[in-house]
């Protein structure tokens, strides 16, 4: 295989530009060799317009079918075989078994869909039939289900170049719900995005998509925010910074048109460590707390950055083994240039602030692009002084707050912004504190974890991964497990139609067997 550095749009491969870009590797910290092309405008054009085209078939189409083409994109992943992998680690300096599982994970997570499709429950089919004898005034036929939105703007996330980006969550939900996907490649990993777009777009050709249901394009930061601002856009799927995310939020607001921005930004994910758990098994937790947060360089939107207990005996035993776990921890390459430096310059930006300590860092040696995971800690009246300390510093670092008595942790907590995740450590001994924090925990993530830690998503039906800003844009929504969908599905009602115009899911037949809401009762009959 060889990478050609183009853009794909619709089924072809194009580098009319003259601008062009290297990919990176941290690894060895040098350039690659291939040219990638950002976009020319009539790239950018062609791309939206096959999108716009082809959502006029993609709209109506059966979901079984579509179920198909997300399968096909999993199997054709597979076949890109050592190549993708290799490549993959080139451009992120992520280890092979990460990068495997995160294969593993794109896989599944498509299958997931297509599964989710065949069952049709998504759609949520809802049929009240008529009564026309009814009195005073006779009832209509009413029914309702979820159609696609149009069009999808996708934003790649540069820490996830798998399960997050060219064919992750966003794009896989989006398909899913019968949008085309205007694809905004990350130029961390051009390469991974060129050949898991080829993937794609074989799929497509194999199971009969239309041309344009895929585009993937390299662009600069202005044409991105073209690209939300476009008409022919509908939604925008987004994993980033919180300044990139808001930047996108801003532009799709004001639009003429406005439209949603699903936007995963940052988070700190506290961990609430209470006496009880500590006593029991302190050196264990302080041991995997150390796993979760320098598990990927630290380099998860769910790593817990912020730790919180109330000072005693076996909190301090607690920073003592924490501190030693630390110390021994690997530091690991970074995924690039940036954000390594935004690492580096976010623990050099904390070194004279008084209110803070240095708890313990790697006693390991960092090289070029190596992030050493580094702890500090505060007392809870400095941190709800200023709570610029709340703010994420990207990568293997945390903050470990100690609160005097209970008032203070129960202040603190009032005081965070909205979270992906909060974990809670407890026993039955911290049965009465606890029951006073799962509310306020609730009140401030999207996903409560109990005598967990935060960093692992598992792909599924009742996942949530997103929460209160400023983690999300949105917090009734979710950018992992089957709810994906419903971001950029919305509802619309048929009322009094002959059966023979309805969508196929609303017929009288039920040709689909998908669960339907009819009369009130969840079944798969038919009507009549």
């Amino acid at each position: 295989m060889t990478i050609k550095g183009a853009n794909f749009i619709g089924f072809a491969q194009s580098a009319r530009g003259t601008e062009f870009f290297k990919a990176f590797s941290p690894e060895r910290g040098i350039e690659l060799e291939e040219n990638f092309s950002i976009a020319t405008t009539e790239e950018f054009n062609q791309a939206l317009h096959l999108a716009k085209k082809a959502f006029v078939e993609l709209q109506h189409s059966n979901p079984h079918a579509r179920a198909l083409f997300l399968e096909a994109i999993a199997e054709e992943i597979l076949l890109l075989g050592d190549f993708l992998i290799t490549r993959c680690i080139e451009e992120t300096g992520l280890p092979i078994g990460r990068i495997n599982s995160e294969r593993g994970r794109t896989c599944n997570q498509l299958k997931i869909f297509a599964q989710l499709l065949k069952e049709g429950w998504c759609l949520d089919a809802r049929i009240d039939t008529a009564e026309p004898n009814r009195t005073p005034l006779a009832k209509p036929d009413i029914r309702r289900m979820l159609i696609p939105l149009g069009p999808v703007a996708v934003f790649g996330a540069s820490n996830f170049p798998l399960a997050f980006s060219t064919a992750g969550g966003d794009t896989a939900s989006a398909l899913a719900a019968g949008c085309p996907v205007i694809y905004k490649a990350h130029s961390a990993h051009p390469g991974t995005n060129e050949l898991i777009s080829s993937a794609i777009v074989k799929a497509a050709q194999r199971t009969g998509m239309p041309e344009g249901i895929f585009s993937s394009l390299y662009l600069s930061r202005e044409d991105a925010l073209k690209l939300v601002e476009h008409p022919t856009i509908t939604a925008v799927g987004f994993t980033g910074s919180r300044s990139v995310g808001m930047l996108l939020y801003h532009a799709a607001k004001n639009r003429p048109i406005p439209i949603p921005v699903y936007a995963e930004m940052s988070a700190i994910n506290p961990v609430v460590l209470l006496e009880g758990a500590l006593n029991d098994q302190g050196e264990e937790i302080a041991n995997n707390l150390a796993s979760s947060l320098t598990l990927g360089a630290g380099q998860f939107c769910t790593n817990p950055g912020l730790v919180i207990m109330i000072q005693s005996k076996a909190s301090t035993q607690f920073l003592q083994a924490y501190a030693q776990a630390i110390k021994a921890s690997q530091p690991q390459t970074m995924l690039n240039k940036s954000i390594h430096k935004a690492y580096v310059d976010g623990i050099d930006s904390l070194k004279n602030i008084t209110s803070l300590n240095k708890l313990s860092e790697s006693a390991l040696p960092a090289y070029n692009f190596n992030a050493k995971p580094t702890v500090y800690t505060i007392n809870a009246i400095d941190f709800i002084k200023d709570l610029k300390f709340s703010e994420e510093i990207f990568g293997p670092y945390n903050l470990v707050v100690s609160c005097s008595n209970q008032q203070e942790l129960k202040e603190l907590l009032l005081k965070l912004e909205g979270q992906l995740t909060a974990t809670l450590h407890a026993t039955t001994a911290d049965e009465k504190l606890a029951e006073w924090i799962v509310p306020i925990l609730t009140e401030k993530a999207g996903r409560v974890i109990f005598g967990g830690y935060p960093t692992g998503v598992e792909v599924c039906h009742a996942m949530q991964h997103g929460g209160p800003f400023p983690s999300t844009t949105d917090s009734r929504s979710t950018s992992v497990g089957t709810g994906a969908i419903s971001r950029f599905l919305r509802p619309v009602a048929y009322q009094d139609f002959p059966d023979y115009i309805l969508p196929e899911i609303l017929r009288n037949k039920n040709t689909l067997n998908a669960l339907r809401l009819i009369n009130g009762e969840w079944t798969k009959s038919n009507i009549g």
